[in-house]
């Protein structure tokens, strides 16, 4: 099943389905960015608004864009104000989001399944103001090492999406070959920390 069919099929349950790595990437974005504010955000990887609710908050405009028509569409009901912008679209193609530039790009739970994060960084740096920045909040390449990946049962059995494994060096050097450079990066645990970290968390700077 491909990425887009996989996540039209999940966006019904979604939101109630018991999901720690989801809940977890939301609690993270609004520590990441609660203290700033910004004029015009990217959100990349939208899904069904669970961030563009907190990033609606801290900015002038959004524009949310999600490869899958489904996860929009239940965004769009729960997402209301006119300063969010919905739009479907593949990342892994040529990006055309306008002529407006951003002071913030963000990528949740997206970049597991892009293959080529040279182009996605690429991309990214084109649509970001001078000193704008990019947020990263992903699946920790630990976790991906023991074996999990986004998956969701779809009532009759185990869906597991196509993912691709990068390593924490990946995201650094696909960033710094974009002429980003890496400002802060955080891995982020269950709450008894026994485990491996779940989450990984980036924030680059165009220079």
């Amino acid at each position: 099943m491909s990425i887009r069919a996989a996540y039209n099929s999940w966006a019904e349950q979604y939101d109630s389905n018991k999901n720690r790595t989801r809940d977890m990437d939301e609690e993270i974005t609004k520590t990441r960015l609660s203290a700033l504010q910004f004029d015009h955000v990217l959100e990349i990887g939208c899904g069904t608004g669970k961030n563009t609710r907190f990033l609606v908050t801290r900015a002038q405009h959004i524009t949310a864009v999600d490869f899958s028509e489904e996860m929009l569409s239940i965004a769009r009901t729960k997402i209301l104000q006119p300063e969010v912008e919905f739009l479907q679209a593949d990342i892994t193609q040529k990006w055309s989001f306008g002529e407006r530039k951003y002071d913030l790009v963000t990528f949740s739970l997206v970049l597991e399944h892009i293959e080529n994060l040279d182009f996605i960084f690429s991309e990214a740096n084109k649509t970001l103001k001078p000193g704008g920045h990019i947020f990263v909040s992903e699946l920790h390449p630990f976790k991906q090492y023991a074996g999990t990946k986004a998956r969701f049962h779809n009532g009759h059995e185990l869906q597991e999406l196509e993912t691709y494994q990068h390593h924490v060096s990946d995201f650094i050097h696909s960033a710094e070959k974009a002429d980003l450079q890496l400002q802060s990066l955080q891995e982020h645990f269950d709450e008894d920390q026994q485990e491996l970290p779940r989450l990984l968390s980036l924030i680059f700077q165009k220079i």
